[in-house]
C-alpha cells in the first residue's frame, strides 16, 4: 500500500522561463594603464564605454584606483579610430568627441519574438546593435514597456571583415602549451586572469578547462619584452657592490648586460660598473618553463577576499606569498592566478592541479533561485493494477527497473522536502518514460527544454541518449543515477555512478599506499585477465594462482595456493571474477588457511589473509558465499556507496513510507539533494561543477570532472570492508 500511495502522489509543478543568450566572437587589443589615467579617460581613448572595459576585465571594480603597467582587455568595435601609445594628460581640456556620423542604413531586418524576463538591453546584447536601433524600427517603445510575445523588428547591418579591425598584433605573441601546463599556470606566467584569456582565445572551451600539448594561443606580450615596452616597464633601483661584473648581474637578475647598457648610459660614460652607482634593472617574471603541474598549484582570487582571509584558507604566510607571487605587491585583485608550492596544505581541495575552495553549499544557498527539474522514470504504470495490492507488490518484487525507480524517486522526494524546509521552491516534473526511447521522444516534444534546470534519468541507455542529444541543444545537464556505460561524446552528461576504472584505480591506489611487505597473491578467471595484467602492472612481484575452468566446474587447487602463501608475511589476495561459485570455492579455502599452521609439524607461524577485490559486483552478495568467511579474511574492496548515516534522514524517510530506505532510496536522496543545494547556490550546474569539490551525504559522495570529449564523470569512492560481521568504511 505505501508503494501504491507513491506512485498515486507523483508531483507535477508548473515551470517558469529561463532566458538564454548566445556570445559571438569579439576582437580585442590590450592596453598598459600609464601614470594618472582612469578607466574614464581610457574609455574616450578607445571610443568605448567605461562598461565594456569593466566587462572584459573582472579583476578591475568601479571606484578602484588604477596601477600603472596594469594590462587591460580591450574590445575593439568596427569603427575604431587611429589610437596612438601617448598616455593623456589629465590636466588637460576635456576630450572632444567627432561629430556623430550619418546613421547607417541596415541591409535587411529579422523578427524577434519577445520572451518573458527579456530586457532591450539583453536583445540589444544578442544581435549586437544598439537599444536605440531597436526603437528606431520600433516606434512603439518610445511610448510603451518591452512585453512579453511582442515581435519586434531587428535590423541587419553591413559588418566589417575581422581584418579590418585596428588591432596591433605586435603587441600579441603567440605561445605553445607545453607538458603538465594549465590554464591557471600560462594565466600566472602572463600575469592576466582566466577571464582576459579566454576573451583573446575566444575557441577555447567554456565547459572544461583542458589545454593540449602543443595548443596556440594568444597572448599578450610581457611587458619589457621589446624595446618599445620600456616606458611601461617595472624597474628596480640597484646599487652596485664592489667587485661586481655583467656576468653575475645577468645570473641575479636574468637580464642581458647591452640592455642594462642600454638603460643605463652612464655605464658607458664612465667606462664600465663602478661601486657605489645606482642602476635602473627591469624585473623579469619567472621563467615560464618552471611553472607547471610538476612544480605548483593554482589559486584564482575570489572577489572580496583580503590578505587575512587568503592566507588563512592557503595555510601559508604572505610573505611566502609573495616570494611566490610578486605581482601582488601591487595588490590584491579579483581573477589574480597564484602559484603555491606543490605540497601545500589548506583548507581547500586540489583538482588538476587548481585549488578548490572547500564551500558549505548550505550556507551559500540563494533564496531567489528557483530550480526547475524533470524526473524521468520507467515507473510503467500502464502495466500496472493499482487496485491490485498483491499484484503491485509482485512487480515492484520482480521488475528491478521499477524497484529502482521507487526507491530513486522516493529519495528524492525526500531531498525536496528538504529543501523546502531550506527555503527553496524547487519546480518539478515527472514522467513515466515506460523504458520505451518512443515514449521518451513524445515526452520531449512536449516541453520546452529551455525552461529546465536539470532533468535526472532515464534509466534505459536508448532513452538516455536520446535524452541527452537534445537536451545538449539548450545546455541541459542529464543526470545518469545508475551505472551508465555509454559512448555518448556530450557536453551536458553527468554520470553520477563512478566507473570501474575508477574504482579499480582506488582500490589500487590504497594498497600501493599500505603495503610493505605483504605477498601478493592474484586469483583471476579467464573473463578478467585484462583486470590481472592491470594487477600486474602495479605490483609485478605479485604471484599467480591459475584458477581451473571446466564445463561444469571452476575452482582453485588449495595445494598450489599452499605453496604460495607466506607464514612470515600477511597473504594480500586479489579475487577478480564475476562467477559467485568461484568466489564461494576461493572464500572457503582461504578461510580454512586463516589463522592456521601451513605445516604443523614444521611451522611455528600461523598464516594470516587478507582479501582484496578490484570490483565487487553482485557475484559477491549471492547468498551461498558466508558472510563469516568474508569478515574473518577482512574482505576490502572499493564501493560507490557505504551505509546511510544519516539517522534524521532515514527517521523521515521511514515516518513517511512506513519503512526503512534501501541504498537506491538513499541513492536518489544523495543525488537530489547535492543537485539542488548546487542549483541553489547557482542556477547553472554546469558553472558550479569547475568551481565546487567534493560533496558528501547520507550515503553517497559526488566530485564531477569534466573529460575532454564526453560529459561529467563522479570520481569519488569509498574503501569499504567487512569487519566482525559488519559493513565498515575505511577511513584513509
Amino acid at each position: 500500500m505505501i508503494m501504491n500511495q507513491l506512485i498515486k502522489n507523483i508531483l507535477v509543478l508548473l515551470v517558469f522561463t529561463i532566458i538564454g543568450c548566445k556570445a559571438t566572437a569579439q576582437k580585442f587589443t590590450t592596453h598598459a594603464v600609464k601614470e594618472g589615467e582612469t578607466i574614464e579617460s581610457i574609455a574616450k581613448q578607445y571610443k568605448v564605454t567605461p562598461y565594456n572595459i569593466f566587462t572584459y576585465n573582472k579583476e578591475i571594480k568601479q571606484g578602484d584606483d588604477l596601477k600603472p603597467n596594469t594590462i587591460l582587455v580591450i574590445p575593439v568595435g568596427a569603427k575604431v579610430s587611429n589610437v596612438t601609445g601617448d598616455s593623456i594628460d589629465v590636466n588637460s581640456k576635456p576630450v572632444v568627441m567627432e561629430e556623430k556620423p550619418e546613421q547607417e542604413e541596415p541591409i535587411g531586418f529579422t523578427t524577434h519574438r519577445v520572451r518573458k524576463r527579456e530586457t532591450l538591453f539583453g536583445i540589444s546584447q544578442r544581435y549586437h546593435i544598439t537599444e536605440d536601433d531597436i526603437k528606431r524600427f520600433n516606434t512603439e517603445l518610445y511610448s510603451s514597456l518591452l512585453k512579453k510575445g511582442m515581435r519586434l523588428k531587428i535590423p541587419k547591418y553591413k559588418r566589417v571583415k575581422p581584418d579590418e579591425n585596428a588591432i596591433n598584433e605586435e603587441d600579441y605573441e603567440t605561445y605553445t602549451v607545453a607538458p603538465k601546463e594549465t590554464r591557471w599556470s600560462i594565466a600566472h606566467k602572463y600575469g592576466i586572469t582566466i577571464d582576459s584569456m579566454l576573451v583573446l582565445n575566444p575557441d577555447l572551451s567554456k565547459n572544461n578547462n583542458y589545454l593540449a600539448e602543443g595548443q596556440q594561443l594568444k597572448m599578450p606580450k610581457p611587458l619589457g619584452s621589446t624595446i618599445e615596452d620600456q616606458e611601461t616597464q617595472l624597474y628596480i633601483s640597484y646599487t652596485v657592490p664592489a667587485k661586481m661584473n655583467f656576468y653575475r648581474l645577468e645570473k641575479d637578475f636574468n637580464v642581458k648586460a647591452d640592455e642594462i647598457v642600454r638603460l643605463n648610459p652612464e655605464i658607458a660614460e664612465r667606462g664600465g660598473l663602478k661601486e657605489g652607482m645606482v642602476i635602473r634593472i627591469p624585473e623579469r617574471k619567472t621563467d615560464p618553463g618552471e611553472v607547471n603541474t610538476d612544480n605548483f598549484i593554482f589559486y584564482e582570487v575570489k572577489p572580496k577576499q583580503t590578505e587575512f582571509s587568503l592566507t588563512r584558507k592557503l595555510g601559508i604566510s604572505y610573505k611566502d606569498l609573495l616570494e611566490l607571487n610578486p605581482d601582488l605587491r601591487e595588490g590584491l585583485k579579483a581573477g589574480m592566478v597564484l602559484k603555491l608550492p606543490k605540497d601545500q596544505v589548506g583548507d581547500f581541495e586540489v583538482r588538476n592541479s587548481l585549488v578548490l575552495d572547500k564551500l558549505n553549499l548550505l550556507d551559500s544557498i540563494n533564496p531567489l533561485n528557483r530550480p526547475k527539474l524533470v524526473f524521468m522514470f520507467p515507473f510503467r504504470l500502464n502495466r500496472l493494477d493499482l487496485n491490485d495490492k498483491e499484484s503491485v507488490k509482485e512487480s515492484i518484487e520482480n521488475r528491478n527497473s521499477l524497484k529502482y525507480s521507487l526507491g530513486l524517486y522516493s529519495g528524492a522526494l525526500m531531498a525536496i522536502d528538504s529543501m523546502a524546509k531550506l527555503g527553496i521552491s524547487v519546480d518539478v516534473k515527472t514522467y513515466d518514460n515506460q523504458l520505451d526511447q518512443l515514449k521518451t521522444k513524445e515526452i520531449l516534444r512536449g516541453e520546452n527544454l529551455t525552461e529546465i534546470s536539470a532533468i535526472v534519468g532515464p534509466l534505459d541507455l536508448p532513452s538516455l541518449k536520446e535524452v541527452a542529444v537534445q537536451a545538449s541543444q539548450y545546455q541541459v545537464p542529464v543526470i545518469a543515477p545508475i551505472p551508465a556505460k555509454s559512448d555518448l561524446s556530450l557536453n551536458n552528461v553527468y554520470f553520477s555512478y563512478t566507473s570501474d576504472e575508477v574504482l579499480r584505480g582506488r582500490i589500487l591506489n590504497y594498497v600501493e599506499e599500505k603495503i610493505t611487505e605483504e605477498n601478493i597473491i592474484i586469483i583471476a578467471d579467464e573473463k578478467s585477465n585484462a583486470t590481472k595484467e592491470l594487477i600486474l602492472s602495479r605490483f609485478p612481484e605479485a604471484k599467480i594462482l591459475e584458477v581451473r575452468e571446466e564445463e561444469e566446474n571452476i575452482g582453485i587447487n588449495r595445494e598450489k595456493l599452499a605453496t604460495l602463501l607466506s607464514e612470515e608475511f600477511e597473504n594480500w589476495v586479489f579475487v577478480e571474477t564475476e562467477n559467485f561459485k568461484l568466489i564461494s570455492s576461493v572464500v572457503s579455502i582461504l578461510n580454512s588457511f586463516e589463522n592456521s599452521l601451513l605445516d604443523p609439524e614444521v611451522s611455528t607461524e600461523k598464516v594470516q589473509v587478507r582479501m582484496f577485490t578490484t570490483n565487487h559486483n553482485k557475484a559477491f552478495d549471492n547468498d551461498i558465499i558466508s558472510s563469516t568467511h568474508l569478515s574473518n579474511l577482512n574482505f576490502t574492496y572499493p564501493s560507490v556507496y557505504r551505509e546511510a548515516d544519516n539517522s534524521a534522514f532515514i527517521e523521515s524517510y521511514q515516518k513517511r513510507f512506513g519503512d526503512i530506505p534501501d541504498r537506491y532510496a538513499v541513492r536518489g536522496f544523495d543525488l537530489t539533494y547535492d543537485l539542488l543545494l548546487k542549483l541553489a547556490y547557482k542556477n547553472n550546474l554546469m558553472d558550479v561543477s569547475r568551481i565546487i569539490g567534493e560533496t558528501e551525504y547520507a550515503g553517497n559522495k559526488f566530485s564531477y570532472e569534466k573529460d575532454m570529449t564526453s560529459g561529467y564523470f563522479n570520481q569519488s569512492s569509498y574503501i569499504m570492508a567487512i569487519n566482525d560481521l559488519r559493513v565498515v568504511e575505511i577511513k584513509e
